[in-house]
């Protein structure tokens, strides 16, 4: 999740006097508006718990009247201190610092706590109907799902909600997975546009994971739900032959067998993004991005109009940031970007080791560029269970108890900072593994559909081989 505080307020408090709120943005969107005092008490009492030399420096009170320069000045400490506290492994993940986010949403925007409906839409269209509380947290929330459904509770951590926009031409732009700092009936409530839903999916990436929900008759109906609505939205690619195996195992009912056929398709598993911009091969290439299947794959468009495929694995990319930047937005006025008149551009970048020796970063400049880099970070979180021989199941359990933490090998690295980035707000992430073979691109016909490309046409240059202890 990317923090921000683009921008301050002046309020007017209950007695009369003005104060200047603070406006804490998430992924772009404002999330709360909180005043300078509040963050403090945040902070001492995270101190407190904590220790003075785990919190980052939160910047001082002053005496006097703060000027319109020192006013912007604590804005940017405040905002570099919220982003600390997020991509802290431990302070990120705290209680104290996710309730507070969730009661200062729900001030923000205005709504009491009292008990709502809520519409979470499955893959197949259908809408589940659960009765909450407007101050319910995301857990929660999932929770009442599963049980609506039926789902048994050791399934409850294999699948999550995640924010949709629902497209002109019906498709779905994944906008980010809900967190726990926030109360999805809030969120949902706040965009005021109908465009938008909360949509139940699976949270896991390796498919070998798909049998433990097989095994349950809800989870197996979850999981053929979602097979087959990403083969209607071209998101799994199937030829003629293979789309008459699947209709004749979907008229015979044979879901599990329609399952396995499916785990044999191009980009079963993935979830595919809006088309973007991207650097490689060229600056300025449009791009399709998908993530599954521990890599994040590219259908680039090259200047030429040539169309060419590649993967880059999660186990070859050293470390990865997202960076944002204010684009102005023409308002006629001489400051491009007052009256909120700004928009939020933003990054991805990864730096990957292209062949021995030889590191190279590759940018991706997407809205979407939050949600890749949460996908990056759910196969590097399995990858790194897979490695230690634990259980995804505790993963999983731990994960929805709220307890799950990165280790210290997956703590924010430092990297060099991304060529042309006016206004690098980064997000720091992961050292992995560079042992797997390079990268490369290959033509594909323009021409390729769903409906013709064929099953064995798939770009495997890079088979998995693990990762070694000296990794990372």
């Amino acid at each position: 999740m990317h923090f921000s505080i683009p921008e301050t307020e002046v309020c007017t408090g209950e007695n009369g006097s003005t104060f200047v709120a603070y406006n804490i943005h998430v992924n772009g969107v404002l999330h709360c508006r909180v005043r300078y005092s509040q963050l403090l008490s945040l902070h001492e009492q995270i101190k407190k718990e904590y220790g003075s030399n785990v919190v980052p420096t939160f910047p001082p009170k002053k005496i006097f009247t703060l000027t319109p320069a020192e006013v912007e000045q604590r804005r940017e400490q405040l905002e570099k201190y919220m982003q600390a506290v997020r991509q802290d492994p431990l302070l990120g993940a705290c209680e104290l610092f996710n309730s507070f986010l969730r009661k200062a949403q729900q001030e923000t925007q205005q709504i009491p706590t009292e008990e709502a409906a809520l519409d979470i839409c499955l893959s197949n269209g259908q809408k589940v109907t659960v009765n909450i509380l407007t101050s319910d947290q995301t857990e929660d929330v999932l929770d009442a799902v599963a049980t609506k459904l039926d789902l048994a509770e050791d399934l409850v951590g294999y699948f999550s909600l995640f924010l949709v926009r629902e497209n002109v031409d019906g498709g779905l732009t994944f906008v980010r997975k809900l967190q726990e700092f926030e109360l999805p009936y809030v969120s949902i409530s706040s965009l005021q546009s109908s465009e938008f839903h909360i949509l139940l999916r699976k949270s896991y990436w390796d498919m070998a994971y798909d049998n433990d929900v097989m095994d349950n008759r809800i989870g197996l109906n979850l999981l053929y739900a979602q097979t087959v609505a990403d083969i209607e939205r071209g998101w799994i690619l199937v030829n003629k032959d293979q789309h008459r195996q699947l209709k004749s195992l979907q008229e015979k009912g044979s879901k599990k067998e329609f399952i396995h056929l499916g785990q044999t398709l191009k980009y079963y598993g993935y979830i595919k993004f809006d088309p973007c911009i991207t650097d490689f091969p060229e600056k300025g290439c449009q791009v399709i991005v998908s993530a599954g299947n521990n890599e994040l794959n590219f259908h680039v468009k090259l200047p030429n109009d040539q169309m060419k495929e590649g993967s880059f694995k999660v186990t070859r990319m050293r470390c990865w940031r997202v960076t944002s930047s204010q684009v102005p937005v023409s308002n006629g006025t001489s400051n491009p970007c007052s009256s909120n008149k700004c928009d939020v551009k933003l990054e991805l970048a990864f730096e990957y080791l292209m062949s021995k020796d030889r590191l190279q970063w590759v940018t991706i400049t997407s809205q979407q560029a939050i949600m890749m880099s949460i996908c990056l970070q759910s196969m590097v979180d399995e990858l790194m269970v897979k490695k230690s021989g634990g259980s995804i199941k505790k993963m999983l359990k731990k994960r929805h108890n709220g307890s799950y933490h990165r280790s210290d090998s997956q703590q924010a690295v430092k990297s060099p900072p991304l060529q042309d980035s006016q206004e690098p707000n980064r997000e720091q992430i992961v050292k992995l593994s560079t042992k797997l073979s390079s990268v490369s691109l290959r033509g594909i016909s323009a021409s390729n559909s769903s409906n013709d490309i064929s099953g064995n046409d798939f770009h495997g240059n890079y088979a998995f081989e693990g990762i070694g202890d000296d990794d990372l």
